[in-house]
């Protein structure tokens, strides 16, 4: 697998096109803070670490309202081949705040209303809506 957080990402949309309650990921801090920060912004019920060392998963507990997933769309941005960087003046809302985007900013992983609310940039790392 050469990118973790795309393979994250797509293990939650095909589980939510499938109806899926759960879904299983390996565990890394970076994808353990995006999922945490989903959590929060209330795009998935639950993120939960298992485990132990090499054995480490996250069981994430999808969400859906009225038998529709709560997350209608997950794109990465910044790729492992092309990163994308945003100063703290180009961030922009998603979807007219309907949606968000996840950056890694200085001072760790925020959505895009906290980093405009903080004044900084970073790396892109997904949209959803």
């Amino acid at each position: 697998m050469t990118d973790p957080i795309s393979d994250m990402l797509t293990r939650i949309r095909n589980g939510q096109a499938v109806s899926l309650e759960t879904v299983v990921v390996p565990f890394s801090k970076i994808k353990f803070e995006i999922a945490k920060v989903l959590e929060k912004e209330g795009f998935i019920s639950r993120v939960e670490a298992k485990g132990k060392r090499a054995k480490k998963v996250m069981e994430i507990t999808l969400k859906y309202e009225k038998n529709e997933p709560a997350i209608g769309m997950i794109k990465r941005i910044s790729k492992l081949g092309q990163r994308i960087y945003i100063k703290k003046n180009e961030v922009k809302s998603i979807r007219e705040g309907y949606g968000i985007s996840i950056i890694s900013t200085s001072q760790g992983l925020m959505t895009d209303k906290e980093a405009r609310k903080n004044g900084l940039g970073g790396e892109v790392i997904c949209q959803l809506w």
